[in-house]
């Protein structure tokens, strides 16, 4: 029996502090058919905690792949979607776990591959990583006790994954993949760079300018060539700093 229904979706914990939150969130996925399972920078894993909540997801721990740092486990992936409340400061495209995995559901037949990040128990993503999303997903909750347990919210994207996954719909066919985390991360590197150059942004003084500018490109969602584009625009506007 096939145990892994979405081969290009991962679920990325991010800094999760107790072993037993990392077994409960395997067990979490593997009822829902998704089993690839991405750690950063986890306090305590491997541990015999994590195996005793996994149960019979012990599959899913021991096929986790451990990284030190966000951008190391997107940085192959076309969509990137992190679980959290409103950014206060720069408002960013927000979906609800319906509408989230009908876009994971739609973008996974393309073979694109696509992570959910989940941040830390007690404070969630920070918003330098939700910045790196192309969209953030908000789970509703009652206003008395809005707290989920890190498994519940996994429980609940997932499920909405396989829900979405039983009445998919053909994506519309495009000539290029999106552009990867990778991608898009060099090419902010590049117009950052450039524009300091042209003296349009201050690094001292950014009023916020590149994060509005992550947005609007996390919105539009380049593709590879695309992005080559932009970049040909960049090193043609500046020729002594060819990227």
């Amino acid at each position: 029996m096939q145990t892994n229904l979405f081969p290009s979706i991962r679920i990325v914990l991010v800094e999760t502090s107790h072993p037993g939150n990392i077994g409960a969130v395997a067990r979490a996925m593997k009822n829902m058919g998704v089993a690839n399972l991405v750690l950063v920078s986890p306090k305590r894993f491997p541990d015999e905690v994590a195996d005793f909540r996994a149960v019979s997801a012990i599959d899913v721990l021991q096929q986790a792949i451990v990284v030190t740092s966000v951008e190391e486990a997107i940085k192959d992936c076309h969509l990137v979607i992190g679980t959290s409340a409103r950014d206060r400061r720069i408002p960013w495209p927000m979906l609800d776990p319906k509408s989230c995995s009908e876009k994971v559901i739609q973008e996974s037949s393309n073979n694109h591959n696509i992570a959910i990040l989940f941040g830390r128990e007690d404070r969630g993503l920070s918003n330098q990583e939700l910045q790196q999303c192309h969209f953030h997903v908000n789970i509703p909750t009652g206003k008395a006790y809005s707290s989920l347990n890190l498994a519940m919210a996994v429980q609940i994207i997932c499920y909405e994954i396989h829900q979405a996954s039983l009445n998919r719909t053909p994506e519309q066919v495009w000539d290029f993949d999106f552009a990867s985390s990778a991608d898009m991360e060099h090419f902010y590197k590049h117009l950052e760079e450039t524009l300091t150059q042209l003296k349009f942004h201050d690094p001292k003084n950014p009023k916020r300018l590149m994060n509005r500018l992550r947005r609007l490109f996390s919105r539009i969602r380049p593709d590879k060539m695309e992005i080559s584009i932009l970049r040909g625009i960049l090193s043609a506007i500046n020729p002594a700093d060819r990227h």
